[in-house]
């Protein structure tokens, strides 16, 4: 049997990046991370805006930081727009790198966990690991008190035979065929030949079909005249959006060990991005001054609470989104937001409007019906 101050079950973002704040600041603390996978993080990127982390976070996270982009744009059919807030990406293959140097055999990768408890794990192998606290940080899992809708993706990651000529990230191409909801392609060039391009949905259902998916990414890249590419590597992803529920009857589904990252709701309800949760999260759980399982788990419940009582209006937005128009009709409520000051769409992405930016979002000729509009603003889904 083994022993640890703190088990942190699974090295995904949350997961990783608590592991690593806790390496940083409480250099004295015995701890284990252990993925079930072959490598910390997957097979994924993330990315952020400037603006989504404090100060702070911005700066203890800057190594795992390998793309920096100074503007952004998106595109509808009514309107095309550069935004002028830095984005910034994070691949796992940087993050697995970084981990594994920092934690060495504090992470225990091929080590998927048979029963979980507060203060124990056992693996699959029958090794027990007792701890002064269990930290669930696995991903996404049943949301049955959760009413979602989904974000679904199928990216490549492609090296071009030529230059592309794309400067800057295309954040949202929404003038593409709505088929399936709201679907938009993410573009990030990361060097002059290579670049990600994601065909991305906001839909009722999670069915990912992938070889349709990749044909759209050859025609979409063939459109724009990026010219032949090999693929260098695809990832995929089925998000929840959060659009209300029961939320309470969510923790309690948890099974009383503390829970972060998705399956904890700590996500923007609206994008999806889950990366400036993450980072707040570390920070929590890295300050608190006693690790025992009770106040970790206290201190992770009470702050997810408060995260989720305090984003009800972006899951309004949501309803709207999803509920208010038909399907092919989605993108027009993206579309309209655009038409926003910048600051103001740097608060939205952050998490932080206030009084007058919520005001001002709903404010002029709305997107959808307005009967349908406001029988999902007034119905008041938790």
């Amino acid at each position: 049997m083994t022993g640890a101050d703190l088990v942190i079950v699974g090295a995904g973002l949350s997961g990783g990046l608590l592991a690593w704040r806790l390496a940083e600041v409480r250099p004295e603390l015995n701890f284990i991370a252990v993925e079930a996978g072959t490598k910390a993080g997957g097979n994924h990127t993330w990315s952020f805006h400037d603006g989504d982390l404090t100060a702070d976070g911005a700066k203890w996270l800057a190594p795992f930081v390998v793309h920096r982009w100074p503007s952004y744009e998106v595109r509808f059919p009514a309107r095309r727009r550069t935004i002028g807030t830095g984005y910034a990406t994070v691949t796992s293959d940087r993050f697995h790198e970084i981990l594994q140097g920092r934690l060495g055999d504090r992470l225990r990768l091929n080590a998927p966990v048979e029963t979980i408890a507060p203060t124990s794990v056992v693996l699959a192998g029958g090794e027990r690991i007792e701890a002064g606290a269990v930290i669930d940080a696995r991903g996404p899992r049943a949301l049955a008190h959760l009413d979602v809708g989904y974000q679904k993706f199928l990216g490549q990651e492609v090296e071009f035979e030529r230059p592309h000529g794309l400067a800057a990230p295309i954040v949202m191409d929404a003038t593409v065929a709505q088929d399936d909801g709201y679907r938009f392609v993410y573009s990030l060039p990361f060097s002059s030949t290579r670049m990600l391009i994601e065909d991305t949905y906001y839909a009722d259902g999670d069915a990912l079909a992938q070889e349709g998916l990749r044909k759209r990414i050859a025609d979409y890249a063939a459109r724009a005249g990026w010219g032949s590419f090999r693929v260098v590597r695809e990832e995929e992803g089925i998000l929840p959006i959060a659009l209300g529920g029961d939320y309470p009857a969510h923790l309690a589904s948890l099974g009383g060990v503390p829970t972060i990252g998705l399956a904890a709701g700590l996500f923007h309800p609206t994008t999806g991005y889950s990366l400036p949760d993450a980072v707040r999260t570390a920070d929590l759980v890295a300050g608190l001054p006693d690790l025992a399982s009770q106040p970790v788990g206290q201190a992770i419940a009470t702050d997810a609470r408060e995260r989720w009582a305090e984003r009800g209006y972006f899951r309004a937005l949501n309803r709207m989104l999803f509920r208010a128009g038909e399907p092919a009709e989605r993108y027009r409520v993206l579309e309209h937001f655009h038409r926003l000051p910048e600051a103001l769409i740097a608060r939205f992405y952050a998490g932080r409007l206030t009084a007058a930016d919520k005001a001002r979002i709903l404010i002029g000729k709305p997107p959808v019906p307005v009967a349908n509009a406001l029988r999902v603003l007034m119905k008041g889904s938790k």
